[in-house]
């Protein structure tokens, strides 16, 4: 029977549904007791039509609306944040962290802007309305950090450990500390579209693994060929093709998300590292950190379409893009500095100098209507 404005809760395997009307708009007063039960074999795997809908220029979230607009560096070598304003480019606040921040993450509410500390064993709080840092937050190997898709759980990516923490997301009290010892240098993720399920990472081993984010286990490894480090992970608007950087192999892995296999390699450039998608889910954008550029994927042909030059050169490593869409903030990892670039012409628009070794920074606000993390994964 088809019932609408029905209120419903679920209790452990069964939901509960009170009221709602009719097609002839009569209202129910019966409480509807539904068991879940296994899909049809049979039933086909629908992909959504664009999972960054939420992400479009000015769909700013309550909780995003009122941040500046800053830009937020982690400088890993010397221990200290720069805080760059958007629109001037200045530097407008410095300070300092624990050891080795390495990303600045969005909370899943997005509230609160974490500074991971890798060495420092701790996090960095940041109120966005402000730019101010609050006081650290003790959490082990910290190198990166995501959150699962309903905003229960931080997942604290401890490299040096090879552990997976799950810690609640509001006290970061840890909950379950996953070992992934056949994932040595486990650094990046991003999750299926249902987010059930992450494809994360292995830097120093040439794979990826496969992690169940329900029952918080790994599922499979894929290894991508000898020699490789994967670094960033990005899905498609469509959800049906992971992209993952990887640095070694300069180019892009592309990934079946439905059946988690290897499809192939797109070169892009040398050492391609970070990995963006434009506002209007047409475009990734690749840092290729070896030779100063910056690729364009078209998501629909699955092809690099452009190549942009930083003048000069640089080493572009991580980063995101502004909310009006206009402009790709990437670090300098290896020249202390920050570019600004079109997105329109690929022009250079400014070169700031800041700390030294400038790592995951993050632009904000985003838009979205919730954070799964690294250096803004909104959707």
């Amino acid at each position: 029977m088809p019932l609408s404005d029905v209120s419903a809760v679920a209790t452990g395997s069964r939901v509960l549904m009170l009221g709602g009307l009719d097609a002839q708009r009569q209202v129910h007063d019966e409480i509807w007791s539904a068991r879940a039960v296994g899909a049809p074999a049979h039933t086909a795997w629908a992909a959504p039509r664009d999972i960054y809908a939420a992400d479009r220029p000015g769909q700013l979230a309550a909780a995003a609306r009122h941040a500046r607009a800053y830009v937020y560096v982690p400088n890993s070598r010397s221990a200290t944040v720069d805080v760059i304003s958007q629109r001037s480019g200045r530097i407008v606040r410095h300070f300092s962290t624990g050891l080795l921040p390495q990303h600045v993450t969005p909370s899943w509410d997005l509230k609160t802007l974490y500074v991971t500390n890798d060495v420092g064993n701790s996090l960095t709080p940041i109120n966005p309305r402000s730019g101010k840092p609050g006081r650290p937050i003790p959490v082990t190997d910290p190198y990166n950090m995501y959150f699962t898709a309903d905003g229960r759980y931080a997942i604290v990516v401890e490299e040096a450990h090879q552990v997976l923490a799950f810690r609640d997301a509001q006290t970061m009290k840890l909950h379950h500390a996953l070992s992934v010892p056949m994932c040595p240098g486990v650094d990046h993720m991003d999750f299926t579209a249902d987010g059930r399920t992450a494809l994360v990472s292995c830097e120093f081993s040439g794979r990826m693994i496969v992690v169940d984010l329900v029952h918080e286990k790994v599922r499979k490894t894929l290894t991508l060929s000898p020699g490789a480090m994967p670094q960033d992970v990005k899905l498609s608007p469509d959800g049906r093709t992971f992209y993952v950087a990887d640095m070694a192999s300069n180019g892009v892995w592309l990934i079946d998300a439905k059946r988690m296999r290897k499809l192939r390699l797109m070169h892009t450039g040398s050492g391609a590292h970070g990995l963006y998608p434009s506002r209007d889910s047409r475009t990734l954008y690749v840092s290729n950190r070896g030779e100063g550029s910056i690729s364009l994927i078209d998501f629909r042909t699955r092809r690099v379409r452009a190549k942009w030059h930083i003048p000069g050169g640089g080493s572009p490593d991580m980063g995101g893009v502004s909310a009006d869409g206009h402009v790709l903030w990437v670090s300098g990892r290896y020249d202390a500095e920050v570019y600004a670039i079109s997105t329109r012409t690929g022009r250079l628009l400014r070169r700031i100098r800041v700390g030294q070794g400038p790592h995951g920074l993050c632009v904000w606000p985003q838009p979205g209507r919730y954070s799964i993390g690294h250096t803004g994964i909104l959707r």
